[in-house]
C-alpha cells in the first residue's frame, strides 16, 4: 500500500515551522486526501533523505477549529506538542484574522490566543500529577521518584521526568537522556528534562524529547518543568525558562498551564510523488 494514497501525482504539500528552534512539519489535511502513516512520518523526519522535524503535526478537520495530530521524527505518535500547537494557532489566526481559537488534540481541546508583540499563547491543560495519569508503571510518589537523582513526574499529556541540578550545562545530556528515557518506571517512555535554578521566576532547562532526542526547546517539557518546580517549591507558579533556542514563559493558573512563545513559518513546499514512493 502506498505511504500516501491519492497524492502520487500532485506530491504532499506542508510547512516547516519552528517555536525556538524547536522545528515541524506541518501538514495541513483538512481539505485533502492526506494520511500520515508512521513510515511517513520517519520519512519525511529524516535530516538527510528528507525534511528533517523535532515533530511532524497534521491539522485537521474538528469539532472545533482544528484538530491536530503529532508525530515524533522514530515515526510514534504522542498526545501533545506543546511549540507545535502555538506554530499551528498562530497560523490558523492569521488565515482566519483572529485572534483566540480553540484546538482539539489527543490531550483534549486546548485554547489559544494572541498574546501580542509576536507571542503567541496556549492553555496546554491541567497537570497529570497522579502516578497512573503520567503514567507510570507502579505507585509513586511523583513529587521524588525513586530514582538517582529524585526527579520528578508530570503528565501533560506525555510523560516527563525533570531533574533539578545545580548546573545544567554539566550534564552530558546525549548519554543522560537517553539513559533515563527508557527507564522502566515509564512505561511509555519519557521526555528528559535537566532543570537549573536561577531565581524563583526564573529557570535554566535543556530537554530530550522521547523518540527524538536532543531539541533546542519543547513547550510541553517547559510545562512540566515549571510545574515540578513549583510543586517542589522552588520557584513560584509563572516563570521564564531559558531552552537552547531562546526565552518560553510558563503561568500556571487555575485553569491550566499557559504557554507563550515567539513561531516562526520558515517555508512552505511540497514533497513529490519520487520522494513519497520511495518510502512504500
Amino acid at each position: 500500500m502506498r505511504a500516501m494514497q491519492g497524492l502520487q501525482n500532485t506530491g504532499l504539500p506542508f510547512m516547516k515551522m519552528h517555536g525556538l528552534g524547536n522545528d515541524f512539519v506541518i501538514v495541513d489535511a483538512r481539505a485533502s486526501a492526506a494520511r500520515i502513516s508512521p513510515a511517513l512520518a520517519r520519512g519525511i523526519g529524516h535530516r538527510q533523505f528528507g525534511v528533517g522535524f523535532d515533530q511532524l503535526a497534521v491539522i485537521e478537520n474538528g469539532r472545533s477549529d482544528a484538530h491536530l495530530v503529532f508525530y515524533n521524527s522514530d515515526g510514534s505518535t504522542s498526545a501533545a506538542c506543546g511549540n507545535a500547537t502555538r506554530c499551528i494557532a498562530r497560523f490558523l489566526m492569521e488565515e482566519s484574522d483572529r485572534s483566540d481559537l480553540t484546538l482539539t488534540t489527543e490531550r483534549g481541546t486546548l485554547y489559544a490566543k494572541d498574546a501580542g508583540d509576536g507571542l503567541t499563547s496556549v492553555n496546554m491543560g491541567h497537570p497529570q500529577l497522579n502516578w497512573n495519569e503520567v503514567p507510570l508503571s507502579e505507585e509513586v510518589d511523583t513529587l521524588e521518584l525513586p530514582i538517582e537523582g529524585a526527579p520528578t513526574a508530570t503528565g501533560m499529556g506525555n510523560p516527563h521526568c525533570t531533574f533539578f541540578v545545580d548546573d545544567a550545562e554539566a550534564i552530558p545530556l546525549t548519554e543522560f537522556g537517553s539513559r533515563y528515557e527508557h527507564d522502566p518506571l515509564y512505561p511509555e517512555r519519557t521526555n528528559v528534562q535537566i532543570a537549573q535554578i536561577i531565581g524563583p521566576d526564573h529557570i535554566r532547562m535543556r530537554v530530550w524529547e522521547r523518540g527524538v532526542g536532543i531539541t533546542l526547546a519543547s513547550g510541553s517539557s517547559s510545562c512540566a518543568t515549571a510545574v515540578a518546580a513549583a510543586r517542589r517549591g522552588l520557584t513560584g507558579r509563572k516563570v521564564q525558562i531559558e531552552l537552547d533556542g531562546g526565552t518560553i514563559w510558563i503561568d500556571w493558573r487555575d485553569d491550566g498551564v499557559w504557554m507563550t512563545g515567539p513561531t516562526c513559518h520558515v517555508f512552505s513546499g511540497t514533497l513529490t510523488p519520487e520522494f513519497l514512493e520511495s518510502l512504500e
